[in-house]
């Protein structure tokens, strides 16, 4: 494919952590004039030796570009601000690897550093998330809709409470806090929880590109919703509210049939009732409100599985990705509408 036929370079690469601080920094996509690379290839804005290139941010770098690809040596590189080469990694991947540990170079010194891409400037502001609301009481089966969005539609699902334990093993800032409400038996503060799926959906947006956000569980409460709009600003468009709604017979009904293998604790009659009432007790004004804001979607969830994920399907396809929209059932995904066995598990 000719240089001129390439896609656009709208990509921005942070290094991070190296051994040579000098080379940390931004990286933009490269402005070198056309020129003939060392492999023969004629090179042009934005990409080097057929492969997209980056400049510093900073301007520094006596290298341009300062990082790109060698089809000479089949690696990619990073240089110096001297433009003598520090890191480079031996592949044919289309873009710089963040997945694998890059090699120092004659120049470099060790550690190699750690590579981010991010599909959006860093210095600008964050695109805004697209993002839809899911609750639904003990068993309703919005974990597994939520796992079905987020394997065959593209779809990005964030669980507050994962969101919460992630938090307290990383030991970040609000981790003492975290973890003294989790002691108390008390819910995580709604400042730190919207905060937490801020931080989380602005990482997924700039260092994947998706956008469309299915937040399960949240706002459980009209106080989670107030603070989410003192976060993200009270003129934002309120986002779509997916309520699944399944009689209190047939919830009990799957979780005492989970129990027999779900190992946990509160699977029994008691828990369940009293999981449930609280549910109904905190939600319920909340699904009122989304009610009369013509925000909010009821499924009935005592249907068939398969038609449970037609209706959420349907809802979401207005932003879902006709790629993904098109793409056949996975087989876990089979597994999870009931229309092929789950493999048996050795004795």
């Amino acid at each position: 494919m000719e240089t001129n036929e390439q896609t656009p370079n709208t990509f921005f690469i942070e290094v991070s952590g190296s051994g040579l601080p000098e080379v940390d920094g931004l990286f933009v996509p490269s402005t070198a004039p056309p020129a003939k690379s060392e492999s023969g290839t004629t090179s042009s804005l934005g990409y080097w030796n057929g492969k997209m290139a980056w400049d510093r941010a900073d301007g520094k770098s006596a290298r341009s570009p300062a990082l790109s690809y060698s089809n000479s040596y089949t690696s990619w590189r990073i240089c110096r601000l001297d433009g003598h080469l520090a890191y480079d990694i031996t592949c044919e991947d289309a873009l710089p690897p963040t997945d694998r540990e890059w090699h120092v170079y004659k120049k470099g010194v060790a550690p190699a550093p750690d590579v981010t891409i991010h599909y959006y400037d860093p210095r600008q502001p964050c695109p805004k998330p697209n993002v839809v609301f899911v609750l639904g009481g003990p068993g309703a089966g919005k974990g597994t809709m939520c796992e079905l969005a987020e394997s065959q539609l593209g779809w990005t699902h964030l669980s507050t409470g994962e969101l919460c334990r992630a938090a307290l093993q990383a030991g970040g800032p609000n981790a003492a806090s975290i973890e003294e409400s989790l002691a108390a038996g008390k819910l995580v503060s709604n400042d730190i929880v919207v905060t937490l799926l801020k931080n989380k959906m602005e990482t997924v947006i700039r260092t994947t590109g998706k956008n469309n956000f299915l937040l399960d569980g949240f706002p459980r409460s009209l106080s989670n919703l107030d603070v989410w709009n003192e976060i993200f600003g009270k003129e934002a468009e309120l986002p779509k509210f997916l309520y699944f709604e399944c009689p209190y017979p047939i919830l009990e009904k799957r979780i005492l049939g989970r129990a027999k293998y779900s190992g946990r604790s509160d699977d029994n009659v008691e828990s369940i009732k009293l999981r449930f009432d609280t549910f109904k007790a905190e939600t319920l004004p909340t699904v009122e409100y989304f009610k009369s804001k013509n925000k909010c979607i009821e499924i009935d969830t005592s249907q068939d599985r398969q038609s449970v994920y037609s209706l959420v399907a349907s809802n979401l396809a207005e932003y879902t990705d006709q790629e993904f929209a098109d793409k056949p059932l996975t087989e876990r995904a089979e597994m999870l509408l009931g229309l092929r066995p789950y493999p048996k598990q050795e004795k």
